[in-house]
């Protein structure tokens, strides 16, 4: 049976955690408290103050939210998922309503997503054929699934070359820039 935790191996536990992984102040917290309550505290002392160590780890800059967010928000739209799907990992995540609006994607980064994930998965005009109706009716619900809107998922799957969707994708780029 592992060891009850005192302050000391609560912090250790805390240092390795965001040693290992990049985290938010949230997750840190929750995998903290976990743990408190798998393995008990030492009796006789006071229970560790979990906030005031994720606190601490903040003020280090071991664990920062806005540098976590950036780079799961990057990660997820080079995957090809769209805002839906980065502003729900990164509520998932704990990280807070504010800085979930930061990341949002713009539009230009959004079509560069959609154009990804329809690229990689083979969808609309990037398959060999033109799907018939029913499998662009499955395409589009798989990229609305991914966190893109409906009308963007429309314009790729039923796109007629992938000139038109780069075209598309590049007049975003144009307009919002």
């Amino acid at each position: 049976m592992p060891k009850p935790l005192d302050e000391t191996r609560l912090k250790d536990l805390a240092l390795a955690y965001v040693a290992r992984f990049a985290t938010t102040g949230a997750k840190l917290e929750a995998y903290l408290a976990r743990k408190l309550r798998e393995r008990g505290s030492v009796e006789g002392e006071p229970v560790p103050d979990v906030r005031r160590i994720v606190e601490r780890m903040i003020e280090l800059r071991y664990v920062d939210d806005e540098v976590y967010a950036k780079a799961k928000a990057g990660s997820l739209l080079r995957k090809g998922y769209g805002g839906r799907r980065v502003e729900q990992a990164l509520r998932e995540a704990g990280v807070d309503e504010d800085l979930r609006e930061e990341m949002r994607p713009a539009e230009s980064s959004a079509r560069q997503a959609a154009y990804a994930l329809a690229s990689r998965r083979r969808f609309g005009p990037f398959a060999t054929e033109l799907p018939e109706r029913d499998k662009r009716e499955k395409q589009i619900a798989a990229m609305i699934r991914a966190g893109h809107g409906f009308d963007t998922a429309r314009q790729i799957i039923e796109a007629e070359t992938v000139e038109a969707v780069e075209q598309w994708v590049e007049e975003a780029e144009d307009e919002y820039e």
